[in-house]
């Protein structure tokens, strides 16, 4: 009897050690909660059992680049959403186009070859309530808008093409005209704008040369984004803001196997703006946000936090190469917002960028609306783990008593820089620093 008992006893010890251990095992957050399998359930779009397929040029859409058929596509949404749901088809060539707007049940496939591209006139795109740089305002729309679209899909190998030069010359000119004009000033759509909805997939196309914001996801839970490609040039004429992604108050959301190379942010989580930014309903946080597979191109910063946000929390930012981006990590710091950015971790990176950690005040056009003292920030909880990179600066931070840096980890970095190589941890609270070796040199922690 006693035998049994300690045989029970010690099975159930094993089992409560191995049930620890698969606990600890499994993927995490930064913050230590469990990222759920949704995060590892990759499916293509099957575009097949989403409901009928709804051909545009079967609707007297023609197959043309110079015609601006905005109402005829239109149409054939209206009447897929009017027929209980569907999938609109654009075939091979190219379809030029104003602003879309998808309804409940609908979808956008856009076969190998087709091309749906927007007019180079803002007077084809709608004025409507949206969202834009932080708040919640009357401004253009996009080329394709999904709002309150619950499962809405974007698929297929083609391509959504901003046609943005005009509007990029036009926005150069104004600001040689007008230094102080501000990227609204200039009127310009953006491709893509999701917003309202959940479990929304966009997968497999290439969006290019968009006039703003490329896509930009306002008050979405539970977002794929997955093998894209999004390009806009910084040369000969850079396309000014053309952001690859901007999440905007926005919850679960994977972006995987993408390529991003814009003359922006390639990614930028957003939330608000203002001194009264976080008493604001239609403000918010980002949370549980995983970036992994990616490679980026030439960008402004491949990660930024700001300029618009109260709260970024629980980023993951994997298993992703760098080639010309300016910066790894930026953390946008408004003097005008009381911002939050919490438990990021930086994993498993290679490549090159001009900085590693680019950390100041953003001063750009803030406005504390008649208050007199700075909203104070914070940024804490931030690691960086198992990078190897070429930089010309590897921690390009300033001091400001507009905000509070603490618990930061550099763990495993190799990192060789070319112009400044020091770290100046007195400016972190609690600045942990494990194996990091600079210019082939190890750097101790003070």
């Amino acid at each position: 009897m006693m035998r049994s008992k300690k045989i029970i006893i010690l099975s159930w010890t094993l089992l409560c050690i191995c049930l620890h251990g698969m606990v600890k095992a499994q993927d995490q957050f930064p913050d230590g909660s469990i990222i759920t399998p949704w995060f590892k359930q990759i499916e293509p779009t099957r575009v097949a059992i989403l409901g009928k397929a709804y051909r545009i040029t079967d609707f007297a859409v023609e197959q043309d680049s110079m015609l601006v058929q905005t109402e005829k596509i239109q149409a054939v949404i209206d009447q897929a959403y009017e027929a209980g749901g569907g999938v609109i088809v654009v075939p091979r060539g190219t379809f030029l186009s104003g602003s879309l707007f998808f309804k409940a049940n609908t979808h956008l496939h856009l076969e190998e070859g087709a091309v749906l591209k927007g007019s180079d006139d803002i007077a084809d795109f709608a004025l409507r309530l949206t969202r834009m740089e932080g708040q919640t305002l009357k401004y253009f729309s996009a080329l394709v808008n999904a709002d309150n679209v619950d499962g809405f899909t974007l698929s297929g190998k083609g391509t959504l093409d901003g046609n943005g030069l005009r509007y990029w010359k036009a926005f150069w000119l104004r600001r040689a005209f007008n230094p102080n004009c501000t990227n609204m000033d200039e009127m310009r759509p953006r491709v893509l704008y999701v917003s309202n909805s959940k479990n929304v997939q966009i997968s497999g196309v290439h969006m290019k040369n968009s006039p703003f914001w490329t896509s930009h996801y306002y008050n979405v839970e539970n977002l794929k984004l997955l093998d894209l490609r999004i390009t806009a040039p910084e040369k000969p004429v850079k396309a000014p803001s053309s952001d690859a992604i901007d999440l905007d108050v926005c919850k679960n959301v994977l972006i995987k196997n993408c390529y991003l190379s814009v003359n922006d942010d390639a990614i930028a989580l957003k939330g608000g703006k203002g001194p009264r930014a976080d008493k604001d309903p239609n403000n918010g946080g980002n949370a549980n946000i995983i970036i992994e597979d990616c490679a980026f191109g030439f960008c402004h910063s491949a990660l930024t936090c700001g300029s618009e946000s109260i709260l970024s929390y629980n980023v993951i930012f994997r298993n992703n190469t760098l080639d010309k981006a300016k910066k790894l990590l930026q953390l946008k710091m408004r003097p005008d917002t009381p911002q939050e950015y919490e438990h990021i971790l930086i994993e498993n990176v290679t490549g090159n960028a001009n900085s590693l950690l680019f950390v100041k005040p953003w001063t750009q056009f803030f406005d504390l609306k008649g208050e007199q003292d700075i909203k104070l920030s914070y940024a804490r909880n931030i690691t960086l783990r198992n990078v190897t990179l070429d930089c010309d600066i590897l921690f390009d931070v300033n001091k400001s008593d507009q905000y509070q840096l603490s618990n930061f980890t550099f763990d495993n970095l190799t990192v060789n820089a070319s112009k400044r190589a020091n770290i100046q941890q007195e400016y972190v609270t609690d600045f942990q620093l494990k194996n990091v070796r600079v210019n082939g040199k190890p750097v101790a922690k003070k």
